[in-house]
């Protein structure tokens, strides 16, 4: 073992907590996940999944740590007081607002991702109406951060965009100045800008030195493109409790449902579906899942038309937060109902790629599948029949990815 300096990603998935200790030059040498120890909603859960998986790293790597960053599910958002303490539990990602629809309009332009009733402002508004104004509102990766630090000051720019932040002007709405609650929302900072040094009260507590430095981070999504590593014509397709759609482009994409990041200078833009394999689960334990794909013939159609939604409302491909899921009919048959299933999540896929292509966006020559779902392979064949283009798979965790904006404010 070597004293090189080590980094930690730390990924705040929809289904629980992963880190990865990465080396200098890549090597991932410790990987860890644990599922939230409680509703997902409940901040504390986090935090305590967090310090777990930090502890448990073997001392001589937490000693070698200098940077960590952490990415979290983008819009999930919590009230806090000033000092951080959650006021109750967070509003997720998938949670719209549709009686909030007319109270946007005034607030942000109709292209901004914040302009949706499926957007962290929609859901940040209902939080002010729950708790006061004399609150902080914070996503969940810039809260861990905070954690870590003592400081919620902060907030990382990919994070807040459905909360109205603009990368093109690197400011907030303008109409937010007149808002009496405007000091309820973070300080902007870049991704993979340094924060700050950890707090010596948590640095004794996880066991990690006092000089570790504090990055932000990114998305849940953006760090699972950074883990894949794509290069020119590749699409990415994290097949997780969610389904994610991501590429690089030219220049920024603009419309309901979709997202434009800045990521190592580079614009990364797609979309998330709440369907995914979070609706798979509903269904199946792991292991049926498994038998019954090994039933499935990928190359025939199962002959049935399903919407896998988890609950009423979607947020790409179509922004429509009334938009009902459909499961059924279902056939006798459980192979040939999650042959069904698995096909309705390759045509919301195909469908997501679409609208991105329309929005400007060069269509993928090939797709790589990041992800649990991306370890089935009849799932794969029918996105590949449906989609049109080769797909591989990426292993390498969204913490790995989220470590190498550590890495390169090491290096920076």
């Amino acid at each position: 073992m070597t004293d090189s300096p080590l980094v930690l990603g730390i990924d705040l998935g929809t289904s629980g907590i992963r880190t990865a200790v990465v080396a200098a030059n890549g090597a991932l040498l410790d990987s860890r996940s644990q599922a939230y120890s409680g509703d997902f909603a409940y901040p504390l859960s986090w935090r305590e999944g967090c310090g777990d998986l930090i502890r448990a790293i073997p001392g001589q790597l937490r000693s070698q740590l200098k940077a960590l960053a952490v990415d979290g599910t983008s819009g999930t958002l919590l009230a806090c007081d000033r000092d951080g303490s959650p006021l109750g539990k967070a509003l997720a990602y998938s949670q719209s607002c549709p009686e909030l629809q007319s109270a946007l309009q005034p607030l942000v332009d109709p292209s901004s991702p914040a302009a949706s009733c499926s957007g962290s402002l929609a859901r940040a508004l209902r939080l002010l109406t729950c708790h006061g104004e004399a609150i902080l509102l914070r996503h969940q990766a810039d809260w861990i951060s905070g954690w870590l630090l003592n400081d919620w000051r902060w907030g990382e720019e990919g994070n807040n965009l459905r909360l109205g932040w603009d990368l093109i002007t690197n400011s907030w709405p303008a109409r937010f100045a007149e808002q009496s609650w405007r000091q309820a929302l973070p300080e902007i900072r870049p991704s993979g800008s340094i924060l700050g040094t950890i707090a010596p009260e948590q640095a004794k507590a996880l066991g990690l030195e006092n000089d570790l430095i504090v990055v932000a981070g990114t998305t849940d999504s953006n760090a699972a493109v950074l883990a894949a590593d794509p290069g020119p014509g590749d699409g990415i397709t994290v097949l997780g409790t969610t389904l994610v759609m991501k590429c690089f482009t030219e220049t920024p994409l603009h419309a309901p449902g979709v997202t434009s990041h800045r990521v190592g200078g580079r614009w990364l833009c797609g979309g998330a579906s709440n369907a995914g394999a979070g609706v798979l689960q509903r269904f199946y334990s792991d292991e049926q899942l498994s038998e019954l794909s090994r039933q499935i013939d990928p190359d025939t159609d199962s002959g049935l038309r399903l919407r896998p939604l988890p609950a009423p409302g979607e947020r790409f491909p179509v922004d429509d937060p009334e938009m009902l899921p459909v499961l059924e009919p279902r056939p006798v048959s459980d192979a040939l109902y999650l042959h069904g299933l698995l096909e309705g999540l390759a045509e919301i896929e195909a469908q997501g790629w679409q609208r991105l292509n329309e929005l400007g966006a060069a269509a993928p020559r090939r797709i790589i599948s990041i992800g649990g779902g991306a370890r089935n392979p009849q799932w794969r064949r029918l996105r590949e029949r449906r989609l049109g283009c080769a797909v591989t798979s990426c292993q390498t965790p969204p913490a790995a990815g989220v470590a190498r904006l550590a890495q390169q404010a090491l290096v920076g």
